[in-house]
C-alpha cells in the first residue's frame, strides 16, 4: 500500500509539474503575441539598431584580427588588444545587441529575464576567453622581449594557458550557476578542497614552475647572462620547466632546480660596469718617510697609465714585516680578461718603478731572540775564543 501511494503522488507530480510548464510556455507565448501587437514599431526601430550594433561589433572584431597580422615586429599591447577582440564571439556580440535595445521595446517580464540571463552567460565567459588572451599574451610578451625559447618553455608556456583557462573558467561557471540561483558555496568548497589536493601531490612541479615565472617576469637574469651562485661562475644557456641549465666557465653543464636556484644569492656579473681589482702591496720598513707620502700618487698614475680608475690608494696599516698598503681600481666593463690584462700592466709598472725608486717589496722575514732564566740575551751560537798571535822570536825566548 506505501508503495502504491508512492507512485501514485510521484504520478501526480510529475503531472502537475507538466501542467505547470505547459502553461507557463502558453502563457509566454500569448505574452509574446500580445507584444508584438502592441509594440511593433517599437521593435521593429530596436530589432534595426541592433542589426547596427551588430555589424559594429563585428567590424570591431575583423579590426583586431588585422592588427593581429599587421603585427611583424616584436609583440606589443596593441597586438595583445587586437588578438583578445579578435576572439570575441558571436553569441556575445549578439546578446550584447539585444541586451542594450531590449528596454526600448518593453519586452514582457519572463522575455525580459530570459534576455537578462543570457546576455550575463555571454558576458561572463566572454570575459573569461578576454582574460585569457590578455594574460598569455602578457606572457608570451615577457618571454619573446627576453629571448627565451626553447622546447620546454612551450611546455611551461602550454602548461600555463591549460591553468589559466580552467581557473578563469570555472570563475566564470561559479558566476553563472549563482545567477540561477544554485547555491554554490559546497561546490566552490569542493574546487578548493580539490585544488589544496592537486597541489599539494604537485608541489614541487609547481614550485618550480611558478619559480619559472619569477624568472621570466621578475629578470633576474635571462639567457646569455653570466652569473655566479655558490661556486658556479657561468653563462645561463637555457631556462626550462623545471630547471635551468649554466654552462660553467670550466665546460661542463650544471642543471639546478629553479625553486633552489631562487632560493640563492645570485650574482649577475653580465649587468656589471666595472671590474674591481683589489691588489696588496707591502712596502719595506726602511724606505723613506718622503717615498712612503709620494706612494699614493705614485700608484695612482701607475694605474691611470694601465686603463684604470683609482678607487683607493692608501695606507692600510703597519704588518710584521712591511708598511702594508692597499691599491684598489676599477677596470670599465665586464670582460674579465682585459682586466687581467690591465691588472698586470699594474703589477709590471709597480715594479719597474719601485726599482727605479730604489722602493724594495720585502720578504716576510722574522727574528728570534733567546734569553738565559735571568733575561739575559744568549747568542744562538757558541762564543769563539778569539785567536792570539804568538810571536816565534818571543817564544823562543
Amino acid at each position: 500500500m506505501t508503495v502504491t501511494n508512492s507512485a501514485a503522488a510521484a504520478e501526480q507530480a510529475a503531472t502537475d509539474t507538466g501542467n505547470a510548464m505547459e502553461a507557463q510556455t502558453r502563457a509566454f507565448f500569448v505574452d509574446a503575441a500580445i507584444w508584438v501587437q502592441t509594440h511593433w514599431l517599437q521593435i521593429l526601430i530596436a530589432t534595426s539598431i541592433a542589426v547596427g550594433i551588430v555589424l559594429l561589433l563585428y567590424w570591431l572584431r575583423s579590426w583586431g584580427t588585422k592588427l593581429c597580422q599587421r603585427s611583424d615586429g616584436p609583440m606589443g599591447w596593441g597586438t595583445i588588444l587586437g588578438r583578445a577582440v579578435s576572439r570575441t564571439g558571436s553569441f556575445f556580440i549578439v546578446m550584447m545587441s539585444v541586451r542594450l535595445v531590449s528596454n526600448y521595446a518593453a519586452p514582457p517580464e519572463m522575455l525580459e529575464k530570459t534576455i537578462a540571463f543570457l546576455f550575463t552567460v555571454a558576458v561572463v565567459f566572454q570575459g573569461a576567453v578576454w582574460a585569457r588572451e590578455i594574460i598569455l599574451g602578457a606572457i608570451e610578451k615577457r618571454t619573446a622581449a627576453e629571448n627565451y625559447h626553447g622546447e620546454a618553455l612551450l611546455s611551461a608556456l602550454g602548461l600555463i594557458r591549460l591553468l589559466v583557462t580552467v581557473a578563469l573558467f570555472a570563475i566564470a561557471l561559479v558566476v553563472v550557476l549563482d545567477n540561477l540561483g544554485v547555491n554554490v558555496t559546497g561546490l566552490v568548497a569542493g574546487l578548493g578542497v580539490g585544488g589544496i589536493a592537486i597541489g599539494l601531490a604537485a608541489q614541487g612541479i609547481f614550485a618550480d614552475l611558478f619559480a619559472a615565472l619569477a624568472i621570466i617576469f621578475d629578470r633576474p637574469f635571462r639567457r646569455g647572462d653570466k652569473v655566479m651562485y655558490d661556486q658556479t661562475v657561468g653563462v645561463v644557456e637555457e631556462i626550462g620547466l623545471k630547471s635551468t641549465r649554466v654552462r660553467s666557465f670550466d665546460g661542463e653543464v650544471r642543471i639546478i632546480a629553479n625553486k633552489q636556484l631562487l632560493d640563492k644569492e645570485i650574482q649577475n656579473i653580465s649587468n656589471r660596469d666595472h671590474i674591481r681589482i683589489k691588489l696588496p702591496v707591502g712596502v719595506a720598513y726602511e724606505t723613506p718617510p718622503e717615498q712612503l707620502e709620494a706612494l699614493p700618487d705614485m700608484l695612482t698614475g701607475i694605474v691611470e697609465e694601465a686603463g684604470g680608475t683609482i678607487a683607493r690608494a692608501s695606507f692600510e696599516g703597519l704588518g710584521a714585516s712591511s708598511v702594508d698598503f692597499f691599491l684598489w681600481f676599477d677596470i670599465p666593463g665586464d670582460d674579465w680578461p682585459t682586466a687581467h690584462k690591465v691588472r698586470d700592466a699594474v703589477i709590471i709598472g709597480i715594479l719597474r718603478r719601485f726599482a727605479a725608486e730604489g722602493i724594495s717589496i720585502p720578504f716576510p722575514t722574522q727574528t728570534t731572540y733567546t734569553a738565559d732564566p735571568q733575561g739575559k740575551l744568549i747568542l744562538p751560537y757558541p762564543q769563539v775564543q778569539p785567536v792570539m798571535r804568538v810571536d816565534k822570536e818571543q817564544g823562543e825566548r
